[in-house]
């Protein structure tokens, strides 16, 4: 019983099937095929049936999982006491991040990062959640950076909560009656992300679910475009609180709580793959993501919808 047979093995066993098992380990079905006969026939049993959705653990294999689990677990664990061993002192990194994370939080965390391992050579590369996931899995990155982001071949992290907040050009709302119900929003002209975006999925869901239309008078690509928009005044928008805190302590934008809907918020994540220890450098970098995080402060906390008291 050998490592590779393992992953092959569990591999298999999570897709229910070979052909997508050659793809999350970057191998072809033939090689995988020739892991998984080698495997139950050093076990003389048959590890996997046939089944309506494809291939289904045996009762040998159902046994096998938890204990091939355990053993990957312990490969990934003694990977990483060597790891932890050797310094970040070179190297190299590659990053995938979302845009607004390259945008509004990575200047700050790699020139800490640049200050401390100078010698660290590092590739960012940014796309939506959905490219930064692949280029972790592709190998294209050893870290990605996103929001929500959960997938069964990577260990996610979370790091805090970013919430989507309504921004409003100051002059626009009355500082004293920056409160508002949903269907008083939705009358106004509003700014969403293209649909491409995770976030005009979030926005339209909250309207939706409320029974409202919401009178969207543009749709724009990045949060720049649409923070100058909201700044001259053609809307209002819904903008991750990373992305404005600076225009919020400026005094430039202004916040619109919403008082009858829940806020809506997505987790800051670090993805990487499972079973493979971070570097050095990657450990290096979550470091300067946590203290990047905690110099600038958390989003303000804002109160649920008030119910009726029974």
């Amino acid at each position: 019983m050998e490592i590779p047979q393992i992953e092959a093995f569990l591999a298999v066993g999570t897709f229910g099937g070979f052909r997508r098992a050659a793809d999350a380990l970057r191998l072809t079905q033939p090689a995988v095929s020739a892991r998984i006969r080698a495997l139950e026939g050093s076990l003389d049993v048959k590890l996997f049936e046939r089944g309506k959705h494809g291939l289904a653990l045996s009762p040998a294999g159902r046994a096998l999982r938890p204990h091939a689990e355990q053993v990957l677990q312990a490969v990934a664990h003694a990977r990483q006491a060597v790891h932890d061993l050797r310094p970040a002192s070179g190297g190299a990194l590659q990053i995938a991040a979302v845009l607004s994370i390259c945008t509004y939080l990575l200047p700050d965390v790699l020139k800490r990062f640049q200050a401390a391992y100078p010698k660290v050579l590092i590739t960012v590369r940014s796309g939506h959640s959905k490219d930064v996931l692949e280029m972790v899995l592709r190998g294209e990155a050893e870290i990605g950076l996103a929001r929500s982001l959960h997938h069964p071949e990577v260990e996610t992290l979370s790091l805090r909560d970013d919430p989507l907040i309504l921004v409003a050009r100051p002059s626009a709302w009355p500082a004293r009656e920056r409160r508002a119900r949903l269907e008083e929003v939705a009358d106004r002209p509003l700014i969403f992300f293209d649909k491409g975006s995770s976030d005009w999925t979030l926005t339209h869901g909250l309207f939706r679910r409320a029974g409202l239309v919401p009178n969207v008078a543009l749709e724009v690509e990045t949060i720049e475009t649409a923070k100058r928009m909201v700044e001259r005044g053609v809307g209002f928008a819904f903008l991750p609180h990373l992305a404005v805190g600076r225009e919020l302590r400026r005094r430039s934008l202004a916040a619109i709580e919403i008082v009858d809907a829940e806020p809506i918020s997505r987790s800051l994540d670090v993805i990487h793959p499972r079973q493979r220890p971070l570097s050095a450098e990657a450990r290096a970098l979550l470091g300067a993501l946590r203290s990047a995080l905690s110099d600038a402060g958390g989003p303000p906390r804002r109160p649920g919808p008030r119910r009726k008291a029974r």
